[in-house]
């Protein structure tokens, strides 16, 4: 997550009083910090949270090994953000800080570095090199650690067999819509066929990668097996629980959902209500929209993710929970890419795989996507309605909580959303943070502050409204710039009617709210020397002195 001030300093007080030493190192840094000691905490910081099942770990400048603040002038003149990208340069993964933070605590300057930690399977090193704390020292990994990040891949859950386990476990139905949808993955028409009539079951399910050599495996019971055949796992019953919320947050119906998987998705997302939601997209027509709450590819999608990628080894069951705007669906288990901007990345692939077997044979049953491209498929599908984009929280360790609304929160989202239509799914994703309420970095809301598409003093920004008015209206924007020029000049004639005189710093300041909120300082200060030297031009002012030093002043008429 991303703290705001008063988050963080609340997390560093509860830090200095409790929290682990392996994960969390103070320093004082008074003036300066060798980068390379940097990398080595971020590296065994990183390992010790992945270890202690934390979602970040901590280094703090300005405060000393004692927990007394002192302060720190660590890169004050700048350069304090770039280390971001100057840090995945040594590490592996290219992993870097989760964020930055600079904050003033007892009148001393603090800086926080945010670390992730290690990926699940691959301890995180620095030059080459793992590291690991012991006390207050830097140490390389010991190999019980190094073995302990490995082993969290570990043997496929999923691919072992069955010994007691037969073809007379499995459901009929399953296995006859098993061999259906296997067909369709076949390319050529013969083959398809010949899954469909002639090839037994054994040899269908050999073939989709759901059986070995005619022996059960447990992605077989999973996915096929009756669901009295469940006592094959030991008293663990693989179940998606849905339940039904009334307003007040109490439970008005739940029902379970057992084994086949392969057909208890349909069944779950059958018991969900998806009513018709009417809503007004665009600020050009009275005549609202109307389109399902919930769309079945992205309620599906979500529902075989959870099968394919939960822990089945934490014992635990799938959640969907049912709301009257939203869904919220929970399984057990870490999130493989750590963050959801990863999985949103073009051509992401993830490390690894946690079911191996089930995921492969899930994917020739077309139940999952093998490129990896389910979750922005989702995030493309709300997009495409305009809706708020589906929540992933990972707040609680080996756990993931997805929320898909089934209504729009913010008109201004919506409306944006629509009227431009060529926004980046980057954008996107941090507007639907804004508008609900979520935390961006300080780089995110300067981002989307020179594009106009909020407003605000951070961290307290919303969607802008303006630009949600303005978009679609192009042409008339453009052609009332030479209007803005003109009040811009006379913003400045009546500053130096006041003032005598004024720098082009002071002229800035004068124009300030005048200015196009979309552009930068650089391309502010470069409009107004435009100004000012077309004013020059046109007779309008003077400069005495020369380059940034000169003074305007008003021409004076002869």
């Amino acid at each position: 997550m991303i703290y705001t001030d008063i988050q963080l300093k609340e997390k560093i007080i509860q830090m200095i009083e409790s929290f682990e030493s392996e994960v969390v190192e103070f320093k004082e840094a008074k003036t300066n910090y060798s980068f390379n000691d940097i990398g080595k905490y971020f590296s065994a910081l990183s390992n010790e949270a992945n270890i202690r099942g934390f979602q970040e770990a901590w280094l703090v400048f300005g405060i000393s090994n004692d927990k007394k603040f002192t302060g720190t002038e660590f890169r004050k003149q700048g350069g304090l953000q770039s280390l971001k990208k100057e840090l995945v340069n040594g590490t592996n993964e290219r992993l870097t800080f989760l964020e930055i933070y600079e904050l003033s605590m007892h009148k001393c300057r603090i800086i926080a570095f945010q670390i992730p930690p290690a990926i699940r399977g691959i301890p995180t090193t620095w030059q080459g090199a793992a590291y690991a704390r012991e006390h207050e020292s830097l140490c390389p990994l010991p190999m019980n650690k190094v073995d302990l990040i490995r082993s969290q891949i570990g043997m496929d859950w999923s691919k072992e067999i069955v010994k007691e386990a037969s073809v007379e476990d499995l459901d009929p139905v399953a296995v006859k819509k098993a061999r259906e949808l296997f067909s369709k993955r076949q390319s050529d028409r013969g083959k398809a066929q010949e899954i469909l009539s002639k090839l037994s079951d054994v040899e269908v399910l050999n073939k989709a990668g759901i059986t070995i050599k005619g022996k059960i495996t447990r992605t077989a019971l999973l996915l096929l097996g009756k669901s009295e055949s469940a006592y094959f796992f030991d008293g663990f019953i693989p179940r998606i629980t849905w339940t039904l919320y009334n307003a007040d947050n109490s439970v008005k119906a739940y029902e379970h959902f057992d084994m086949p998987m392969l057909l208890a998705v349909d069944k779950v997302y059958n018991k969900i209500r998806n009513e018709k939601y009417r809503y007004i997209a665009g600020q050009q027509t009275l005549f609202p929209d109307e389109v399902n709450q919930y769309e079945p590819e992205l309620i599906k999608e979500i529902i075989n993710n959870c099968i394919a990628h939960q822990d089945y080894r934490m014992r635990g069951k799938i959640n969907v929970e049912e709301f009257e705007d939203k869904l919220v669906f929970i399984n057990e288990g870490a999130f493989i890419p750590e963050t959801i901007e990863t999985a949103l990345e073009p051509g992401y692939k993830p490390p690894y795989y946690r079911n191996v077997f089930l995921c492969n044979a899930m994917v020739n049953l077309y139940m999952i996507d093998t490129n990896s491209m389910g979750i922005p498929m989702m995030y493309q599908i709300q997009r495409d309605k305009c809706f708020p984009l589906p929540t992933y929280d990972l707040s609680i360790a080996n756990r993931v909580r997805v929320t898909v609304y089934g209504k729009i929160l913010d008109k201004n989202y919506t409306q944006l959303l629509h009227a431009d239509t060529e926004l980046n799914m980057r954008m996107v994703f941090l507007l639907d943070k804004v508008q609900k309420k979520e935390v961006i970095s300080k780089e995110s809301f300067k981002l989307l502050k020179r594009q106009g598409l909020v407003e605000g003093r951070y961290p307290n920004i919303f969607v802008s409204f303006k630009v949600a008015d303005i978009v679609g209206q192009k042409a008339a924007y453009i052609r009332n710039r030479g209007l803005e020029d003109d009040i811009c000049k006379q913003l400045i004639v009546k500053a130096l009617e006041a003032m005598g005189e004024a720098s082009k710093r002071e002229i800035m300041e004068v124009l300030e709210n005048a200015l196009p909120e979309v552009l930068d300082e650089g391309q502010k200060s470069k409009k107004v020397s435009n100004l000012l030297q077309a004013m020059k031009k046109e007779g309008l002012v003077a400069a005495e002195g020369k380059t940034r030093h000169a003074k305007w002043i008003l021409q004076q008429k002869e």
